[in-house]
């Protein structure tokens, strides 16, 4: 009996055993979820929430990166952008700190694109190290674009209001707005550039207040500008040059849309430029509103700047399936730009993605030589990467690379260069796309063929791609919208071979 009751017993305790691990089993292996695809980036800097659009030109202080940009959390139903400030260490993560400078806090509208600088020496009278946000707002005297002071004293987490006055009237024009402002060593003074219809105006001030007038620089062909930019640069042959940027629309000219630039001198009061023709600093037509800024962590200011811009194009700026998700906008990858001579007098900036992405590295693929004659799949996948290789060629009419491509290849983006043709180029018309016309789709830049040979380094992200030409002179910034699933990285050639060395797949794990 005892051995029965024993057997029993152990029966009962095995049985419970049995249970246990079985509901143990289940909540350790839970069903595999579905995950919601997102068009949220990965690793560009998007609106928490509603929209964003340009971005301020970024300062360094006290081991952050701050960063304004316009916002409005109205957005889709209502008007009005404000600025609202982010931090970074790194330029690669990033911290929503809320709202700077509110808008509609008086008679005068919200406030539009401007800057905003460290005050070192307390020329305004805000305190030493205050930030001073100048910021264009359409005012109270019939709407007309004039250019308001707002400081801080806690390191830009909120501004006030200098004054429900302009401290720069309009005077007289339509286009008054947009003022950047630089610290100008040489000289001991403030100066600021304008965007002032087709001209760009410059002006002084010791105070940040008080301005006066000194030249202007008249444009042809590249439309209303907008956002100007002015900085000294050194180039790779030890040159310091002073570089004049604008956003503009060369579409007249068979230009981009997005950030035109002339190298040259400034003596304080104008800008002498090299060469009359401008130079782009992005082909593509997702580049606009862009900055550049100082290298924080080093002392020498003047080898290398940053850049990012907004992603967008006004020509499409609401055609985005992020709204679904609450949230419309984006910023390029911030690059680095670097000045280069090209030939006695002619410089031009390369650009290339920040080496802070490198951070973001979860895993590689790499190959060392594949030769293709048609096309070759690679049986790697994904949605956010890096992808490098050396292309080169003795005859063929078109090679590169198919992205973002569905299992059926019948969607896709493409990079690549035309040997017909003369150009490197990016082709979004066989993925889905923002612009709705169909007439934007395929950006484009001359290439000397001849050289028979390119090194392309390109940015894939959840809805963009961005190029970057052998050293950078030329880059490309697109928007893409591809199906969650499109995921292939194909190699073509058309007409002939190309052969694809030093290849690497880099993939990247988002920052949100």
């Amino acid at each position: 009996m005892v051995g029965l009751f024993l057997l029993g017993l152990w029966m009962v305790i095995c049985t419970g055993i049995l249970i246990h691990s079985f509901y143990k089993t289940k909540e350790a292996n839970p069903p595999n979820k579905v995950e919601k695809h997102s068009y949220r980036a990965a690793y560009h800097f998007t609106s928490p929430d509603h929209w964003k659009n340009d971005p301020q030109k970024l300062l360094y202080y006290e081991g952050n990166y701050h960063y304004f940009y316009l916002y409005n959390g109205d957005y889709p139903d209502g008007n009005g952008t404000e600025w609202r400030h982010a931090t970074s260490k790194d330029l690669i993560h990033w911290k929503d700190e809320g709202i700077a400078i509110p808008k509609y806090t008086n008679q005068n509208g919200d406030p539009w694109t401007g800057s905003v600088v460290v005050d070192k020496e307390n020329t305004a009278g805000f305190g030493k190290e205050a930030f001073v946000a100048i910021t264009t707002q359409p005012s109270k005297d019939g709407q007309k674009q004039e250019q308001f002071l707002w400081y801080s004293t806690d390191k830009g987490n909120t501004f006030t209001s200098y004054s429900d006055e302009p401290i720069m009237k309009n005077p007289g024009t339509k286009d008054f707005r947009d003022p950047k402002i630089i610290w100008d060593n040489t000289n001991q003074k403030w100066v600021m550039t304008m965007a002032e219809g087709s001209k760009i105006g410059f002006y002084e001030s010791y105070n940040l207040k008080d301005w006066r007038y000194t030249s202007s620089f008249s444009t042809k062909n590249i439309g209303v500008l907008e956002c100007p930019d002015l900085y000294q640069i050194r180039a790779d042959d030890g040159t310091v040059k002073w570089v004049l940027g604008v956003s503009a629309n060369g579409k007249a000219a068979g230009k981009p849309n997005t950030y035109a630039y002339w190298t040259g001198t400034f003596n304080g009061t104008e800008f002498l430029l090299d060469n009359i023709e401008p130079q782009w600093l992005d082909y593509g037509y997702d580049w606009y509103g862009g900055v550049t800024f100082e290298d924080g962590k080093t002392s020498d200011k003047l080898d290398k700047r940053y850049a990012l811009a907004w992603m967008n194009n006004w020509a499409y700026a609401n055609n985005t399936p992020t709204l679904k998700e609450g949230f419309n906008g984006m910023d390029s990858i911030v690059r680095q730009i670097e000045l280069k001579r090209e030939d006695e007098n002619k410089y031009y900036l390369s650009s290339q993605p920040s080496e802070a992405l490198k951070e973001l590295t979860s895993s590689t693929n790499s190959f060392d030589k594949i030769e293709v004659v048609g096309s070759e799949t690679l049986d790697v996948k994904g949605d956010a990467y890096q992808i490098e290789a050396d292309l080169s060629w003795s005859d063929f009419k078109n090679a590169g690379f198919r992205l973002r491509e569905s299992d059926d290849q019948k969607r896709h983006v493409d990079v690549g260069i035309s040997a017909e043709g003369n150009y490197s180029y990016v082709n979004r018309v066989f993925t889905d796309q923002p612009d709705e016309t169909n007439q934007l789709v395929e950006s484009t830049a001359p290439f000397d063929v001849s050289k028979k040979k390119v090194h392309l380094k390109i940015l894939v992200d959840k809805t963009s791609i961005e190029v970057f030409v052998d050293d950078g002179k030329v880059a490309y910034s697109n928007l893409i919208f591809p199906h969650a699933e499109d995921k292939g990285i194909t190699l073509f050639s058309e007409g002939g071979k190309a052969i694809f060395k030093n290849m690497k797949v880099t993939h990247f794990d988002p920052i949100n």
